[in-house]
């Protein structure tokens, strides 16, 4: 685990418990919650979770005060949850990358990704689960159904991100990078942060897929709705955050040139 992250609670089992969830003997998952100062929807968003019995992780993204408060009642309330605080905010995709590794470190095999700003439908994981024990391999990923008040400006900049993602990997397998709501094989994912350093911002979501894609992970997509709280808070900056896309993409679709070969040999082998 990075040096800048220090954990509130340690009583979380170093050999995870077996999951009643079906899947092969192996499979031993746990949940991820990376957080920035939603100290209204966390405890929602953990109390829907409890039915899974799952262990969960929440990466605390160098939240404020009365967010801190609301995630130090939940790590005493909660025997399944840790709380893992990270000393200054570094972005989504840090959080979720200090989550992932905590959860490999302790042994899990697979992680579910949630956000902690309520907009995913919980009763969907189990979904999500049974799916990823039964193709452990496989980067399962929530394909969004958006409600009608979803932003408009977000809808179609996810169509394209998704022209690019194609682009990028030459394949329309991937119906969606940018949805949170997602299960990890932790292996695959080691496997590429040791080679390559991840973006840290709401770039990882889309080159965390495409990264993974490349190595050959089979990818699933689960259709779920997805509810936009006008009144909630959200952490995406359009223009630094537009700017660090184009900035990806831009990287990406240049390395998917110099990958051309191994993947047009892989698609005919």
């Amino acid at each position: 685990m990075p040096s800048s992250t220090k954990s509130h609670r340690v009583a979380l089992s170093s050999t995870p418990p077996r999951s009643p969830l079906p899947g092969s003997p192996g499979f031993h998952p746990c949940v991820v919650i990376p957080i920035y100062n939603h100290k209204d929807t966390i405890t929602q968003v953990v109390d829907a979770l409890e039915g899974l019995d799952l262990p969960c992780f929440i990466v605390d993204d160098g939240s404020d005060s009365a967010t801190k408060q609301v995630l130090s009642e939940i790590n005493l309330e909660k025997q399944q949850v840790e709380v893992i605080t990270r000393c200054a905010n570094g972005g989504k995709g840090a959080a979720v990358t200090t989550g992932l590794l905590a959860a490999l470190a302790k042994g899990f095999t697979h992680a579910l990704q949630v956000d902690a700003d309520g907009q995913h439908q919980i009763s969907d994981a189990r979904i999500f689960l049974e799916r990823s024990a039964s193709a452990p391999d496989a980067l399962v990923l929530g394909r969004p159904t958006f409600a009608e008040n979803a932003p408009q400006v977000r809808v179609y900049g996810r169509r394209i991100t998704h022209f690019f993602v194609w682009l990028e990997t030459l394949s329309l397998e991937i119906k969606d990078t940018l949805c949170g709501f997602r299960v990890y094989p932790l292996s695959a994912f080691k496997a590429i942060t040791d080679k390559t350093r991840l973006r840290e911002h709401m770039d990882f979501d889309p080159e965390i897929v495409v990264r993974m894609h490349w190595a050959g992970v089979p990818i699933l997509n689960i259709d779920t709705p997805v509810q936009y709280d006008q009144q909630g808070l959200s952490h995406f900056d359009f223009k630094r955050d537009n700017l660090r896309m184009i900035s990806l993409h831009t990287q990406l679709l240049l390395e998917m040139v110099v990958r051309l070969p191994s993947i047009l040999l892989r698609r005919v082998g």
